[in-house]
């Protein structure tokens, strides 16, 4: 973690808070040696919530992708645990 002079720091403060954004901390140390961390604030979002999509769906057609989905995927896991059968 880098440590910048509060001098520097008040002079390079955008590229000090990008910094900080990219690495997660950077430290500013005042002449009388007292040591600040600078670090972003943490979101109060769920990595979930995400803008919707129209897709046109009709109704159960995405449930009939995910299914379809899931038994070839099954399919594929036994085929490779089974032994080969020669």
């Amino acid at each position: 973690m880098k440590t910048y002079t509060y001098s520097e720091a008040r002079q390079r403060l955008a590229a000090l808070l990008e910094q900080a954004r990219r690495e997660g901390r950077v430290q500013i140390r005042r002449r009388n040696g007292e040591l600040f961390v600078l670090q972003p604030a943490t979101a109060n979002r769920s990595p979930l919530d995400v803008p919707a999509v129209r897709a046109n769906l009709r109704p159960g057609e995405l449930v009939r992708w995910i299914r379809e989905g899931r038994e070839a995927s099954a399919e594929r896991m036994l085929a490779a645990a089974l032994p080969n059968p020669r």
